[in-house]
């Protein structure tokens, strides 16, 4: 990770995973589930859903989607959150693909 200095504070390039970064665990898989969420999120506003509205369409309580709409989706699966895009009209496709290395990553690649 590339570090400088600006105004005499040390600057970290990120690596793309600030839960990486910042050393917390399984950041891989919360990185993940904060993508989806963050989809979750631009989908309810372009659809115009409250979140009573949106909680009926993806079939979770209101209080799961304000704990999302708060960061908090320790209650929600990657697969949840993916069936929650499903509801809310989204296609999700997975892709497999040999890695560049010897143990491979997960991605969410957002369109």
């Amino acid at each position: 990770m590339q570090k400088r200095i600006v105004d005499g504070v040390e600057v970290r390039r990120s690596s793309g995973n600030v839960f990486a970064d910042l050393g917390v665990p399984d950041a891989n898989k919360l990185k993940v589930k904060t993508d989806l969420a963050i989809e979750i999120r631009k989908a309810m506003k372009v659809h115009g859903l409250t979140q009573t509205e949106a909680a009926q369409r993806m079939g979770i309580s209101q209080a799961k989607v304000s704990g999302m709409m708060r960061g908090d989706f320790t209650n929600l699966s990657k697969r949840k959150l993916m069936e929650c895009l499903n509801r809310l009209g989204y296609d999700i496709e997975i892709k497999v693909k040999p890695a560049n290395e010897s143990l491979g990553h997960l991605t969410v690649a957002l369109a």
